[in-house]
């Protein structure tokens, strides 16, 4: 897959594109089906496959106070679609001064002149350009006048038994109620969160489980305080199964101003300070509580194991 940073290349002059224009936070199986479309009337025109999205959330820059949490960082957004097939991502640079871009002047710098696209998909709701002044109508009438194919479509569910349509806003609202396994489901895939493994104040060690602690990114949706059965990756690929705590562990702090992820990792000793690992969420055990003294939290945490150990399958 190429990508193609804004206003610094284009396909080749021999190229044209299927694209598919969105923000793709969480790439789940509504934005897959977008990208199935897309790659097989790529197929269908001799073209390639394109997809045009946003270096950071719009919402980041129009309204950064409500602006959601994302499910994806960039990178893991970019890896997401080249496994999807796509040849080409044209990365755009969402500032103010993009914001206020018309759109026309979007279309035909990003959609036509470097992209050279035949066929455009987009949600039937999108819009675009300053104060979304562009929307379905008006990329249709410029398909017309530009010579491509406009094709809005309607969300679309991950189960036919599921209320509602797939959308990262139903993902994250999964994630905030700790349903890790129904937002597997919409993801196609267990939600994963990444970072630095740091030093701690050990009290895990001290108790007989040690812990891999990983600091609460912020601008990340992550899943509800509470502990989980999941699956450790390291950097160089090894996988292990562990036990998940998030949150701001009341047994030794009154009041903690942030959550942290803890993992115990099932069948490992070693150091792993340093490491850049992932986390990927299979099903929730229970939520955080506090315990009256070390004992009873040490005994909570042996069931808490042997659960994860059951529903991983070790």
């Amino acid at each position: 897959m190429e990508i193609i940073h804004d206003k610094q290349g284009s396909v080749p002059d021999d190229v044209t594109t299927a694209l598919a224009i969105g923000v793709f936070d969480g790439v789940h199986l509504g934005h897959q089906a977008i990208i199935r479309q897309v790659r097989d009337r790529a197929v269908a025109a001799g073209s390639k496959s394109a997809i045009v999205t946003f270096d950071k959330h719009p919402a980041l820059v129009l309204r950064p106070e409500n602006a959601p949490k994302l499910l994806t960082t960039l990178e893991q957004r970019l890896e997401l679609l080249e496994l999807a097939g796509i040849d080409y991502v044209y990365l755009v640079e969402f500032n103010d001064e993009r914001a206020k871009g018309s759109p026309e002047d979007f279309i035909t710098e990003v959609v036509v002149d470097r992209l050279h696209a035949t066929s455009v998909t987009v949600g039937a709701d999108f819009h675009f350009g300053s104060k979304r002044a562009g929307n379905l109508a008006l990329l249709e009438d410029l398909g017309e006048r530009h010579g491509f194919d406009v094709t809005g479509l309607t969300l679309v569910h991950h189960d036919v038994s599921a209320p509602e349509p797939t959308s990262s806003t139903v993902i994250r609202r999964m994630l905030a109620g700790g349903e890790v396994a129904q937002a597997a489901e919409a993801l196609g895939r267990p939600y994963e969160v990444r970072g630095e493994v740091i030093q701690g104040d050990q009290r895990g060690r001290q108790i007989g489980f040690p812990t891999a602690n990983i600091p609460v990114d912020v601008a990340l949706a992550w899943p509800a305080d509470g502990v989980y059965a999941g699956w450790f990756i390291r950097a160089d690929g090894e996988r292990h199964g562990c036990a998940v705590n998030i949150g701001r562990r009341p047994t030794f702090y009154q009041h903690a101003e942030h959550s942290l992820l803890e993992a115990h990792v099932l069948d490992f000793e070693g150091d792993l300070y340093g490491e850049i690992v992932r986390v990927e969420f299979v099903e929730f055990l229970r939520s955080e509580q506090r315990f009256d003294g070390i004992d009873a939290l040490a005994a909570q945490l042996k069931i808490d194991i042997e659960k994860a150990r059951s529903v991983l399958h070790l």
